[in-house]
């Protein structure tokens, strides 16, 4: 049964990566200058963070592949995408540990929140690192640190975050329902069953 679980833990997390890395390709992306945000790219994330810190981790990775091999964005976005490591690990963790987390919406808000923070307290890290080493393009210096790089990657980031975290429960959510999957949480609440 373990080899089962195996099996069916890494076929999901290979078509997890296999969105994440079509999502940069062909998602909208919503572009408030200097910043774009690439619309749904960290649903597989947090859907991987749901199964397992391993499945997780692999997802979080080769989706920052997919930003390096669509070829149109600059380094430090693909860098930003690669940072999500950071909030993956965590979260993925949290979740392994404590897996009734997200049963309650109380439960799902504070934790998408914490995710937020830390997805964008590692994004805002890369962009200032670029920032200060005068490699960004003009728009960001234009506007300034504080508007380019604090308003508009930092909480830009996090309510990027928490759409995106949004979009996952209500794709995870009717999924676990139709399919048996081995994972480490669930966002049924507790009493009701398949």
């Amino acid at each position: 049964m373990n080899s089962k679980n195996s099996i069916q833990k890494m076929t999901i997390a290979a078509a997890l990566s296999a969105i994440g890395i079509v999502i940069p390709m062909f998602a909208p992306k919503l572009i408030l200058e200097p910043a774009s945000y690439t619309l749904a790219s960290h649903v597989p994330i947090f859907i991987a963070m749901f199964i397992s810190p391993y499945v997780a981790i692999s997802v979080a990775l080769i989706s920052a592949l997919g930003f390096l091999l669509a070829g149109i964005y600059p380094i430090a976005v693909v860098l930003r995408a690669l940072s999500h490591i950071v909030f993956v690990v965590i979260g993925s963790f949290m979740l392994k540990k404590n897996p009734r987390l997200l049963s309650s919406v109380k439960g799902s808000v504070l934790f998408g929140l914490l995710m937020a923070v830390i997805h964008s307290v590692s994004e805002v890290t890369v962009v200032t690192l670029f920032y200060w080493g005068n490699h960004m393009s003009n728009a960001y210096y234009d506007k300034g640190y504080l508007t380019s790089v604090i308003l508009l990657v930092g909480v830009g980031t996090i309510i990027h975050s928490m759409i995106d975290f949004t979009i996952a429960g209500m794709v995870w959510k009717p999924l676990q329902r139709i399919i048996n999957i081995p994972v480490s949480v669930s966002r049924r609440r507790a009493g009701i069953t398949k």
